[in-house]
């Protein structure tokens, strides 16, 4: 009788745990298009994202620049595109596009991957600064 009551009691935990792990998924934050705009030296993306409002800000934190693995040419990095209203209730889908420079990026030429929570990914190449010698 005891392991009938076990079951019992997961069944009813079950539609909780799902629950909670659907709401993180349908309040995270993905990328619908990245590019590099040559012409004013800014990596450009498509943001979708739940919220009550359209006014979440993004920014980017970046990582260390990575040497070329073995056998590799190009360096790589990490950022994460942080998101101002993480928080915010996931009532209804909204899509921005952002420009992050890259002027101050001394990382270049480099494989970039974006991320962001909890764990949507996307690879973008940077090539050299503009005017910088090869």
């Amino acid at each position: 009788m005891r392991t009938q009551g076990a079951v019992r009691a997961v069944c009813m935990l079950m539609p909780a745990a799902l629950s909670g792990a659907l709401s993180t998924m349908l309040n995270a934050d993905t990328f619908a298009r990245v590019h590099y705009d040559a012409q004013t030296d800014e990596l450009v993306a498509t943001m979708i994202y739940m919220g009550t409002n359209p006014d979440h800000a993004f920014t980017v934190q970046w990582g260390a620049c990575q040497a070329p693995s073995p056998g590799g040419r190009i360096q790589e990095i990490t950022a994460d595109v942080l998101d101002s209203q993480w928080d915010d209730a996931a009532i209804r889908s909204y899509r921005k596009t952002v420009r992050f420079a890259l002027a101050n990026l001394s990382c270049r030429p480099a494989k970039l991957t974006l991320r962001t929570a909890p764990r949507f990914l996307y690879t973008v190449m940077i090539p050299q600064a503009p005017g910088a010698a090869p």
